[in-house]
């Protein structure tokens, strides 16, 4: 890391590339967080429930990635950030710990204070370990201003319950983004300028994709675990492997092409920092849908043949919705346009839902399999017929 008054190549230059280990950590842990919301949302599947799940699911989403610019921003290897980093692992425990009843119980109120204490003690610490790192520490000042105005909300929405509380975390929580949308405009000090910044490619890239791959994993882990007090009955054994066609494709769907280039487009683009940020953001819809399909593949695998339930299906063709959704954005980050197979196989899931309501939860899982294989296949078939060049979208930082 360069010095106060280095160059931004001299910060570039010194800034790791690698994930370290107790990156790693922090990741496996976050994934088994996201879990639990998916988990959650079919046992007790409500419009307010799922209105509370998503708020707690973008809380948890931007308590990440806060951690991840950090480490991308400083050396992961350094004491300090490293304590600084198993504090907010510690942090995403106990949060996913809250999950089970977290929105709109007691619990809540354990969610809301260590979330509002990790995000205000981050910048904290930040400051107080100077600019070592060649980092303003004006910066810290206009993220601790953001993570501020949001705690009142948070905080106290604790005071009350349902609807109420609800209503003061969505705020909150837009209150969240908005900041990092407009880059932290504070009064006095202005725009916190980060997307004008070099930042390390190759370690954004490598936390987005070691996020995607333990949350795949999870996913099989899950359906093994669900699969293994049954033996190799014939219709568990049948949901087992339908449920792990599902997860390979997935990964299929990622790594093909735009996700193995995403390091490259970043590198290449015009303003790194902004198409960073949309590749995160594609990374959070791909995850949750990850979630919600290892639910679905837990749900085939106990009743396979059971009676299909509209949650059932939200979370079965749901899943990977929107997994799609987010390898669209992938798609737009790398090449400036979305390939058109991908919004259709949105649609056709769609358009599918009313018949599979009418069929076994394992026969729906395979429309889901037969609809994404078709997908896979056709990216294959188009990218031999017509290669595409690597053209990130010219977006300019503010």
């Amino acid at each position: 890391m360069a010095r106060p008054g280095g160059s931004a190549e001299s910060v570039e230059s010194q800034r790791p590339g690698h994930v370290g280990f107790v990156e790693l950590f922090f990741d496996v842990v976050f994934v088994f967080a996201f879990t639990r919301f998916s988990e959650r949302l079919v046992e007790h599947f409500t419009l307010a429930n799922a209105w509370a799940t998503l708020v707690l699911m973008l809380a948890m989403w931007w308590f990440w990635y806060r951690v991840v610019w950090t480490t991308n921003r400083y050396d992961p290897d350094r004491p300090a950030i490293q304590l600084m980093v198993i504090v907010a692992m510690l942090g995403s425990l106990l949060l996913s710990v809250a999950v089970p009843a977290a929105a709109l119980t007691e619990r809540g109120v354990v969610f809301a204070w260590v979330y509002v204490t990790v995000q205000v003690l981050r910048p904290l610490w930040l400051l107080l370990l100077g600019n070592q790192d060649g980092y303003p520490r004006l910066v810290h000042i206009r993220i601790l201003f953001w993570a501020t105005m949001s705690a009142v909300p948070w905080i106290a929405g604790t005071f009350v319950q349902d609807g109420a509380r609800l209503a003061l975390w969505t705020v909150a929580i837009a209150i969240d983004y908005g900041g990092g949308i407009l880059d932290f405009p504070t009064p006095r000090l202005g725009r916190a300028g980060l997307r004008g910044q070099p930042i390390a490619e190759e370690h954004l890239t490598e936390r987005c994709r070691q996020l995607l791959i333990i949350a795949l994993g999870e996913a099989v882990l899950a359906s093994g675990i669900q699969f293994s007090p049954y033996g190799f009955e014939r219709d568990r054994t049948v949901a087992l492997l339908v449920s792990f066609v599902i997860t390979v494709l997935l990964w299929q769907l990622y790594y093909y092409r735009a996700g193995a280039m995403l390091r490259a487009a970043i590198a290449s683009a015009s303003a790194p920092a902004r198409v960073s940020e949309l590749a995160a953001y594609a990374h959070l819809v791909m995850v949750i849908g990850i979630s919600l399909s290892a639910v679905g593949d837990t749900l085939i695998i106990t009743q396979p043949f059971g009676h299909t339930e509209w949650a059932w299906i939200a979370v079965i063709f749901g899943g990977p919705g929107l997994f799609l959704i987010g390898r669209s954005m992938i798609d737009y980050a790398v090449f400036s346009r979305v390939s058109r197979s991908r919004p259709i196989g949105v649609l056709l899931l769609a358009a599918l839902a009313p018949a599979a309501l009418r069929l076994p939860p394992v026969v729906v899982a395979m429309l889901a399999a037969v609809v994404l294989a078709a997908i896979a296949v056709s990216n294959v078939v188009a990218w031999r017929l017509a290669p595409r060049a690597l053209t990130p979208p010219r977006i300019r930082p503010h």
